[in-house]
């Protein structure tokens, strides 16, 4: 169990937001060092690229606890004063990464039933060149970024998702740890991504024998 805070609310509260053409804001270090070591123990075992419904996958306590804190009511708080949207009654879904194959990180936005996106990166030291989210400006160019996010353990990406959200990053292949969480429109929204994400693993393990 970590016994200091696992999230810095302070750093959330100092990042800058960046407006225009789309409103995100990125903060290095909101998972605090103490609680890196926890989760990273902790960290499910994902041996494949693609994402993974929480629900569909087994952990440890220390990370347990970090999304215990990541669905709490100060998170939600904290997010919507932050990016100014009102997240009442909304419900959250989390979904968690491990590895990236070379054709993901193509330019995209979400889809429209996801309000909000936070994504939480948990890798180390990252030298590579791909596997950095960029924030794009538009649709047709992957060097037109207003800002670039190293996935380094401990950082956050928060945006608003509009239609011009648009983001991607440049390939990379190999462990890439992140966490994203959503707040969705509807409940039913949660309901269909499980059954979705369902059906999709298991075809794929009809392919695999």
């Amino acid at each position: 169990m970590c016994k200091e805070p696992m999230l810095n609310y302070d750093a959330l509260n100092a990042a800058p937001v960046t407006r225009e053409p789309y409103l995100f804001t990125i903060v290095p270090g909101f998972v605090t060092s103490q609680a890196l070591q926890h989760i990273e123990k902790d960290f499910p075992v994902i041996p494949k690229p693609g994402s993974f419904p929480l629900e569909t996958l087994r952990y440890g306590e220390g990370f347990k606890e970090f999304i215990q804190a990541l669905r709490s009511r100060d998170f939600k708080d904290a997010i919507a004063r932050k990016l100014g949207i009102n997240l009442s009654h909304r419900p959250t879904m989390i979904t968690v990464r491990g590895q990236a194959r070379a054709r993901d990180g193509q330019i995209h936005t979400d889809s429209k039933t996801k309000l909000v996106t936070i994504l939480i990166y948990l890798n180390g030291k990252w030298e590579a060149p791909g596997g950095r989210l960029r924030m794009l400006r538009g649709p047709d160019n992957l060097n037109d970024y207003i800002a670039e996010v190293p996935p380094l353990e401990g950082t956050m990406l928060a945006f608003i998702n509009t239609p011009n959200a648009w983001h991607g990053h440049e390939p990379f292949e190999g462990q890439r740890r992140s966490i994203q969480l959503n707040w969705v429109t509807d409940q039913g929204v949660v309901i269909r991504e499980r059954l979705r994400h369902s059906v999709s693993a298991f075809f794929k393990r009809l392919k695999s024998k």
